[in-house]
């Protein structure tokens, strides 16, 4: 009569076992999430951020050679000969700010391009001017909307329109694993086209983060979350469980962190700068802010990396329809040589039995989709 303690002790070890397993996710998650966003940004500071300086005379030069030796590399000066010139700088993104010395001396910024580089180069030349005795005039040559006073609501929408793609991953790749490739292919492009129609919601009518090109912000979010989806669906039938984490790191940890909508690059370690170059987040923020505030310039480029995106998740499900396909092959057999046996009497497994292991597999299953639902929302 001993089996009772034992068979419990068993099932407690076993339960143990289980949850201490499955611990290590969430741990890779917290290592991950603090070495990527205090990695990016504990502490901003600029480097090689461009600021013109207006004038063609001794004195602008001097004032720009000065500012660039002081700044030790934080800033990359360069002189400019007039207003408009400074102004067309600013409205393509070639520089942040743009400094007009003079009895009433004038900056030039954009917030719309970064709020958080804006308000740098303010800091700057508010010293400068007053050094000179003089108070600063800031105007602003590229102001967010009216419902984006910081501009960095496109960067919480990406959030958003992410977190819908990447939990989707786990309820297609997980609950719809038994569906062919093709049908949770067209649920994910499906579900990139609801994610995309809310993010859209949020964007335009729900917040007002953008008063308008809202058309052109939703193509660019279908795309990106299609991308994401088709990405985590693909890699789902190589990575099973750890697909979450997986696509956490791609998504969350290297995308949120590179794309722009907090801090751009200027302002960062060099590592998240590289990955703004080419990362889908940042594809999709510039991408945003190119097309609603700057007249499409570089818009091009923007559209082309998350393109690219959606191309490398086609490929990671065409890669997965070749895995499954060639997993299908020896299940299939297995089965055709256990059916045969079965009919020939030498199968030993009741009905009764069959039934409870095919429940078990069920439950185990279920299981493992509850847990990775869960860790799925995880930011």
């Amino acid at each position: 009569m001993s089996t009772g303690p034992s068979a419990a002790g068993g099932t407690t070890a076993a339960a143990l076992r289980h949850v201490l397993s499955h611990l290590v996710t969430p741990l890779l998650m917290c290592i991950g999430m603090g070495l990527a966003y205090l990695g990016a940004f504990h502490a901003p500071e600029p480097h090689d951020l461009r600021v013109d300086v207006v004038g063609s005379g001794p004195r602008a030069q001097v004032l720009a050679q000065t500012l660039q030796d002081k700044g030790d590399g934080a800033l990359s000066v360069r002189t400019v000969p007039d207003r408009d010139t400074a102004v067309n700088h600013l409205k393509t993104q070639a520089s942040y700010g743009a400094y007009l010395p003079g009895k009433h001396p004038e900056l030039l910024v954009a917030s719309a391009s970064s709020d958080t580089s804006a308000t740098v180069v303010e800091k700057v030349f508010t010293k400068v001017a007053a050094a000179q005795g003089d108070p600063l005039k800031v105007t602003d040559t590229a102001p967010t909307a009216d419902g984006d006073p910081t501009g960095q609501g496109i960067f919480f929408l990406l959030v958003a329109v992410s977190i819908g793609s990447y939990a989707s991953v786990a309820v297609i790749g997980g609950a719809g694993a038994v569906l062919a490739l093709r049908i949770r292919a067209a649920l994910a492009l499906g579900a990139s086209l609801v994610v995309s129609v809310i993010g859209a919601v949020f964007a335009g009518p729900l917040f007002g983060l953008v008063d308008h090109g809202l058309g052109g912000l939703w193509a660019m979010a279908w795309l990106y979350s299609a991308g994401i989806l088709l990405i985590g669906v693909g890699l789902h039938t190589f990575l099973k469980r750890w697909t979450t984490l997986g696509v956490m790191v791609l998504f969350v940890m290297l995308n949120f962190t590179s794309s722009g909508g907090i801090f751009r690059p200027e302002l960062q370690p060099g590592f998240f700068g590289s990955l703004h170059a080419f990362w889908n987040g940042a594809g999709f923020v510039e991408g945003a802010r190119s097309h609603v505030y700057f007249d499409g310039h570089g818009l091009g480029g923007h559209v082309l990396v998350l393109a690219l995106w959606f191309v490398v998740g086609l490929a990671a499900m065409g890669a997965a329809g070749l895995a499954e396909g060639r997993r299908r092959k020896p299940a299939v057999q297995a089965q055709g040589v256990g059916s045969s046996r079965h009919r020939a009497g030498s199968g030993n497994r009741t009905g009764t039995e069959r039934g409870t292991a095919e429940r078990r597999a069920e439950a185990d299953a279920r299981e493992e989709l509850e847990e990775e639902l869960e860790e799925s929302v995880g930011v």
